[in-house]
């Protein structure tokens, strides 16, 4: 019988726009933060085991907030800490570095906790909504590697995840007939803007529209146990490769990792599309935002007054 998914968390990043551990940030009314909220919907959808990517240096913070509510979570919370030392043989942590290495580093980090089951991966501080946790679920509980592996990621319309308060970064995807994934592009500088939607690669030199309904990717990926080696082969290059011109800043990234078993023929990636209204906290500015709307969403009946009872 094959091993239920599981739910990885990625919660390790800096929030260097934010201002703040963005990951601990309460937005529910009894100080929930939103990843509280994905974890529910997550256990809705039938996921009962999930693993939270955080780093050391917050762990006490975490574990005295998110980490004591979710004492009262049905979920088995596992835990797994991304940290810059843990690089392959040969390779070390730039002098001066402090930005760490990036999503798929951060997955690499929790590949033991993860084991051999297939996994879903989300950030912890998108809000992604209750119908992509199932349509993921669903996807992961039948996934089974063929003559490529078998991967899929939910897609959102790229006017539903961009906020007025600033840039944002997205994976631009393109799809071919069957629904599957053709290209995806990380754009680091995607701004809402008079007029429409842009993106620039030149610190805002020149730049190029984009559709409200382009399909981007919010880190929602679905993936089969195989990709972890791939992670693991793929890594050594991508250092030997990035790190002499961009020390400081350079990020083995999801997106990339994908875009990189999709050119080589390797993986299939089924776009699982979602017209779900994203809700995250990018920017301190975002926040009043989030909290409305979820307030609006436990109005509604979606969500109890106090998710962890």
């Amino acid at each position: 019988m094959a091993k239920k998914p599981v739910l990885v968390v990625m919660a390790a990043g800096m929030g260097s726009r934010y201002g703040g551990l963005k990951q601990i940030d309460p937005v529910g009314s009894q100080g929930e933060a939103i990843l509280d909220y994905s974890l529910f919907d997550a256990y809705e959808a039938g996921f009962e085991t999930a693993v939270i990517i955080i780093k050391e240096a917050i762990r006490k913070d975490f574990m005295d907030t998110v980490g004591k509510r979710l004492e009262k979570c049905p979920m088995q919370i596992r835990y797994a800490y991304q940290e810059m030392e843990k690089l392959p043989a040969g390779f070390t942590v730039p002098e001066g570095r402090i930005k760490p290495f990036g999503t798929s580093h951060a997955i690499l980090c929790a590949k033991e906790e993860i084991g051999d089951a297939p996994f879903a991966v989300i950030n912890s501080d998108d809000y992604y909504g209750k119908s992509a946790f199932k349509t993921i679920f669903d996807y992961l509980s039948t996934a089974k590697d063929g003559a490529k592996l078998d991967f899929c990621m939910v897609g959102y319309l790229l006017g539903n995840t961009v906020t007025d308060n600033g840039s944002v970064s997205r994976g631009v995807c393109q799809t071919d007939g069957a629904g599957f994934l053709a290209d995806i592009q990380e754009r680091t500088r995607i701004e809402k803007q008079e007029g429409g939607i842009r993106y620039t690669e030149d610190d805002g030199n020149t730049w190029t529209d984009l559709a409200f309904d382009t399909v981007v990717s919010m880190n929602m990926f679905g993936f089969t146990p195989s990709f972890l080696g791939e992670l693991e082969a793929g890594f050594p290059a991508f250092l030997q490769e990035q790190l002499p011109g961009n020390p400081m800043k350079a990020e083995y990234l999801l997106p990339r990792s994908v875009d990189g078993l999709l050119k080589a023929g390797k993986a299939a990636v089924r776009v699982l599309k979602s017209e779900d209204r994203w809700y995250g906290v990018t920017y301190a500015a975002d926040k009043p935002m989030v909290v409305e709307a979820l307030a609006q969403l436990r109005k509604e009946g979606k969500y109890p007054d106090g998710l962890w009872k």
